[in-house]
């Protein structure tokens, strides 16, 4: 349904957050007794996420709050702040603490890998939980406009929905390596696997931090709206009986529900003032009732300047 709001009940975002918060503590717990440094890592992954989900949550709050004097289009953009903020933790907080951790059991004492029942028995526990949060926040993407699923990913401007569905990712590719690294260092008595299993663990949450970095600073410095949008509000104002043309429209996303508008529009040389204005009220009705997400639409009459063919 157009207009539908992306975030009005971030129910990916609690869905990953009673994941992570249910398998932090319990991949601590096998990481003490079996001293295994890709389990560490995977415990330390699932911790900065659970405090990654309460940041996003923060944002959609703030993010709802009533336009006012110093923010007269609301507040939106603060759910694209702390989205950025989140790729910062992931970066260090999960990446940079997992290198660090595999580089230094690299360079230490082997130790004989231990517990490993405990560590597969939490590993696929934990690939449940994520894989569940996984699916929940898939699902939220795919009823955004009814699109597929890397369509909608590509479209989404709500970081409550895909920074969800890169950290699920990133966990569900943590686990598998995880799980090699602990089967493999068991079989070959090998603790520096263990440890380079770490090390690739950091290397992926580095590289969706990344991803989602640049996402959240596109939003920031005022990405449009999406070219459905765009090209639809340019159909409707062109089809206006009494316009002769319409450009192509600025738009520009100022949350995840939230899209201001300027259009320019050419009316017929004969058309008088009075219809002139009609025609904008119409078509600012028609951009309303079509797309919800419009918050602010200025709509100017002047003449669209074309360039010649051939």
């Amino acid at each position: 349904m157009a207009g539908r709001k992306e975030h009005e009940s971030p129910i990916a975002v609690y869905g990953a957050l009673a994941a992570n918060a249910a398998i932090a503590a319990i991949k601590f717990f096998v990481a003490s007794i079996s001293g295994s440094s890709a389990m560490l890592s995977e415990a330390i992954h699932s911790t900065v996420d659970t405090g990654n989900e309460l940041l996003l949550l923060l944002g959609v709050h703030r993010s709802r709050r009533p336009p006012d004097r110093e923010h007269p289009y609301g507040h939106g953009k603060e759910l694209y702040f702390w989205g950025f903020v989140v790729a910062m933790v992931i970066f260090a907080g999960g990446g940079g603490m997992s290198l660090y951790e595999g580089i230094t059991r690299l360079h230490a004492e082997p130790r004989a890998s231990a517990h490993l029942p405990w560590k597969l028995g939490v590993l696929g526990a934990a690939f449940v939980f994520e894989a569940a949060s996984f699916v929940i926040a898939l699902r939220a993407v795919e009823r955004k406009r009814g699109r597929g699923l890397f369509a909608s990913l590509r479209a989404s401007r709500d970081p409550s929905v895909y920074s969800v569905v890169a950290e699920d990712a990133a966990a569900l590719a943590g686990l598998v390596v995880a799980a090699a690294g602990v089967v493999l260092a068991h079989v070959f008595r090998a603790p520096w696997i263990d440890a380079v299993a770490s090390m690739v663990i950091g290397a992926i949450l580095v590289g969706v931090a990344v991803v989602l970095s640049l996402a959240s600073r596109s939003l920031l410095v005022g990405r449009s709206g999406d070219r459905e949008l765009v090209e639809s509000i340019q159909r409707i104002a062109a089809r206006e009986p009494g316009i002769r043309a319409a450009s192509s429209p600025l738009t520009m996303q100022l949350g995840p529900d939230q899209v201001i508008v300027a259009l320019d529009i050419e009316p017929e040389a004969d058309l008088p003032a009075g219809a002139i204005g009609q025609a904008i009220d119409r078509i600012e009705r028609t951009i309303r009732s079509a797309h919800a997400e419009v918050s602010h639409i200025f709509v100017e009459a002047q003449a669209i300047a074309r360039s010649s063919s051939g």
